[in-house]
């Protein structure tokens, strides 16, 4: 399938669109499921997301009256739109290879971070204090989290061109041939503190406990999401499940993608274990075993341990390229 149809395809089928909403409904029910079971409680059914989702659909969507009504309906739009764009662009080895130049890794950072701005926005725009504090602690928890990924990023850059005889290549195309030909590149030990960062960065990105700081329902009520409702709260749930499986799916495929030659089907089966493997360590084990950090704790830990192990990969891989 090519063309316009291909795109379409892509976008709204495989991997985007449903496959990517099916898949990060489903983590999202293994999570809360699991983490339930650790605290020794039944949980909710796994299917639990759905349940929510269809409740979310039938309610009101009210909307503030100190709101500035426009960019308050368009920011869930904007951040499910980016998500639904971000699962297209990431490879699915030997089943999918990308859409053209949107493989870059430059460009998957920047399109991962429209949701959060999009929740800033929204919140912003609701005229809530809530919503205010929840912007200001959104946008530091932001900040904190992408000066590491920005540094794995580089590392895993460098790391793809100095096989490819250039100072550095982010198409995930070219990483993802260098480990077909060399293995899993955390056979390599210089990338394994930026593998750590990374998994660091997930609950981060993903506003999970311990870094839920933004919307502590127990601080400010939601914050950024109080005064959704409806479809529009309904949109940002889509938006976070979308996230969770692509920067679960970012992970494989950096450092342990599926390997080549598998049946097509095989492959997507591995390519979700491997996902669900992903979120289960950085995710669900560590909000069932440590409690919510402060602003300031979040803040000092992303810019010291992810950021140290990053910085630590970055000079241990360009010292090997060097040598």
């Amino acid at each position: 399938m090519s063309g316009i149809m291909g795109y379409f395809y892509n976008l709204v089928v495989f991997p985007g669109g449903l496959f990517a909403l099916a898949v990060g409904m489903f983590f999202a029910g293994i999570d809360r499921k699991i983490y339930a079971r650790m605290q020794r409680r039944v949980g909710p059914p796994i299917y639990q997301p759905i349940i929510d989702l269809i409740k979310l659909m039938h309610k009101e969507t009210l909307i503030p009256r100190t709101s500035n009504q426009k960019a308050f309906r368009l920011a869930p739009l904007a951040g499910f739109a980016g998500m639904l764009v971000l699962v297209t662009c990431i490879p699915v080895p030997g089943v999918f290879q990308g859409i053209g130049q949107l493989d870059n890794l430059l460009l998957i950072l920047y399109i991962l971070a429209i949701p959060a701005i999009a929740l800033m926005v929204g919140a912003s725009s609701s005229g809530s204090p809530f919503g205010a504090v929840g912007v200001s602690r959104e946008m530091v928890m932001t900040i904190a989290y992408e000066v590491p990924l920005i540094i794995v990023i580089l590392t895993i850059g460098i790391k793809a061109g100095n096989a490819s005889g250039v100072l550095a290549d982010f198409s995930l195309k070219s990483i993802i041939s260098l480990q077909k030909e060399t293995g899993s590149i955390l056979s390599d030990i210089t990338m394994v503190p930026a593998f750590i960062a990374f998994l660091c960065c997930i609950p981060g990105t993903l506003g999970a406990v311990p870094f839920d700081i933004p919307e502590a329902e127990t601080e400010i009520a939601e914050g950024p999401i109080l005064e959704y409702s409806g479809i529009s709260l309904g949109l940002f749930k889509l938006t976070g499940w979308l996230k969770m499986f692509a920067v679960s799916a970012l992970a494989t495929v950096l450092f342990y993608p599926v390997p080549y030659g598998s049946h097509w089907l095989l492959s997507v089966f591995l390519f979700i274990l491997k996902c669900l493997f992903t979120i289960l360590i950085s995710v669900t084990l560590v909000r069932a075993t440590m409690a919510r950090m402060r602003i300031d704790q979040a803040y000092k830990f992303y810019l010291r341990i992810p950021t140290g192990l990053a910085l630590l990969s970055l000079v241990l891989t360009i010292f090997h390229v060097h040598v």
